[in-house]
């Protein structure tokens, strides 16, 4: 058998990058396009490291329609999985129009593209942000949608337009990933998560925490209806992540339709529950301090995932110690990034 070519967007960031590597492993040809916003093109020499082999590589942005169709053009490429897109939250409040621009403009040049070339297979990267705050835990796929910030909405968006574009053309196979919450980094320690300035999400932050560039963690409320008090949230290794998309993949090869599935571990941590877990990983006690909630954030959010495991015949493997242990592995042998 043939081997199938996937183009992966976003391919040299923190979840791009370790599919990538998964993909390369289970014998797919990977190509790999980003415009390297917020990554580094040295990541591909990393995954040259663990897989024995660089991705083919185009730097392109998916706001330049000419240099995606040059892509399909130099290439037949069996599937696409779409990661490309701005992904803070906090910030999509400050600049919605560049959020919007970025991710559904770009996404809508994508599909386009794609049409043109008869490649119709997607995963594409949603997020768990689509739920915004449920109205009971675990999350079902089939809970009602409704979102909290601009960045959820462009999720949302996305999850929409290529819904009508399965409607229009039943050719389309779209796999709708809602991740959870990505954290931990490649066993080499050659591949995690570096965000640029102060990191938004908790395990970046407490990283910096135990490599002392930050003073203490800061934890947004403790008075929410939860065990110890503080937010609970599925975490998943992005390693398991990583490999929830090759069985998309592979599934989206072979059925056509929309399929929107959860990636997440089924089960809830706490913020002081992800902390302690990580002072285990570091061997120190990580000094942290309460403060009021912060606007938006919701009390817990985990997913249910049967849907996964029936369909996909996926599910996580890692559980939170290896994900902070993993972390950790990978703030020690970069305390300052990839470069």
């Amino acid at each position: 058998m043939e081997k199938k070519t996937i183009l992966v967007t976003g391919g040299t960031g923190y979840i791009g990058s370790h599919t990538c590597v998964a993909l390369m492993q289970a014998g797919y040809e990977v190509i790999a396009l980003d415009n390297l916003y917020n990554s580094n093109e040295v990541v591909l020499d990393r995954i040259k490291e663990i897989t024995g082999e660089r991705p083919k590589f185009y730097q392109t942005d998916v706001l330049d329609k000419e240099g995606l169709r040059k892509v399909f053009a130099e290439n037949h490429i069996d599937a696409v999985i779409h990661f490309a897109g701005y992904k803070a939250v906090g910030e999509s409040v400050e600049i919605p129009l560049t959020y919007y621009e970025n991710n559904i403009s770009g996404s809508v040049n994508l599909y386009e593209v794609m049409k043109d070339a008869g490649c119709k297979t997607i995963v594409f990267s949603s997020s768990a942000t689509v739920y915004g705050d449920p109205a009971s835990v675990p999350i079902k796929e089939d809970f009602p949608v409704s979102t909290t910030n601009p960045y959820g909405t462009t999720k949302l968006f996305n999850e929409r337009i290529l819904e009508d574009v399965y409607t229009s053309d039943h050719e389309w196979s779209v796999m709708l990933l809602r991740y959870f919450n990505p954290i931990g980094a490649h066993k080499s320690g050659l591949l995690g998560e570096v965000p640029n300035g102060t990191p938004n999400n908790l395990v970046p932050y407490i990283a910096r925490v135990a490599n002392g560039q930050l003073e203490y963690l800061r934890v947004w409320g403790n008075d929410y209806k939860t065990p110890d008090g503080t937010g609970v949230r599925d975490y998943i290794h992005v390693v398991d992540l990583a490999n929830g998309h090759i069985s998309a993949v592979k599934y989206a090869l072979e059925h056509k339709g929309v399929e929107k599935i959860n990636l997440g571990t089924g089960k809830g941590y706490s913020v002081l529950d992800v902390l302690h877990a990580y002072e285990k990983a570091c061997g120190k006690t990580l000094p942290y301090k309460i403060l009021a909630r912060r606007a938006g954030d919701i009390a817990e959010c985990y997913a249910d995932t049967e849907k996964a495991k029936k369909l996909l015949g996926w599910q996580a493997q890692y559980d939170i110690d290896e994900m902070c242990r993993d972390s950790w592995n990978f703030t020690l042998k970069n305390p300052n990034g990839i470069h």
